[in-house]
């Protein structure tokens, strides 16, 4: 296995804040793996736009900011900035692959809508301020 550059003080144990399924972190892993990514970590955050107001987005992330709040799921790390954070406490990530094809799902207890295809969402501090015409866009 691939060791991680990160300094084990600065990760957080696993909270209440994320919830990595096996399948997420077998997913994640292969991804290192055949990408020759050894040292990354996923990176999740939330920025604004999608059909609801807000918008999941992850990545490979080769370099973390020190303010980043730090998980560990077994040899994989996740990184959020503490800006997302704030919208995605409590969410479980998934990967699920069906006929349809396979790709992370987001749960998230914060949003009380979200768009048809599951990539944004709204929280209940954005429903008091909706913009009409955004409700199922996709």
């Amino acid at each position: 296995m691939a060791t991680l550059d990160f300094p084990l003080t600065e990760i957080v144990e696993q909270t209440t804040d994320i919830t990595l399924t096996e399948g997420a972190i077998r997913r994640v892993r292969t991804m290192i793996q055949e990408k020759d990514l050894d040292g990354y970590a996923l990176r999740v955050f939330v920025s604004g736009g999608g059909c609801s107001g807000m918008q999941y987005g992850m990545g490979m992330e080769p370099e973390p900011k020190e303010s980043d709040l730090r998980y560990q799921f077994e040899d994989v790390q996740v990184v959020v900035d503490p800006n997302s954070m704030e919208y995605l406490s409590g969410m479980t990530i998934d990967y699920v692959d069906d006929l349809m094809g396979g790709g992370f799902k987001i749960e998230n207890p914060q949003a009380v809508s979200s768009c048809g295809c599951g990539h944004s969402f709204k929280t209940e501090e954005a429903s008091h301020a909706s913009h009409a015409g955004t409700e199922g866009c996709c």
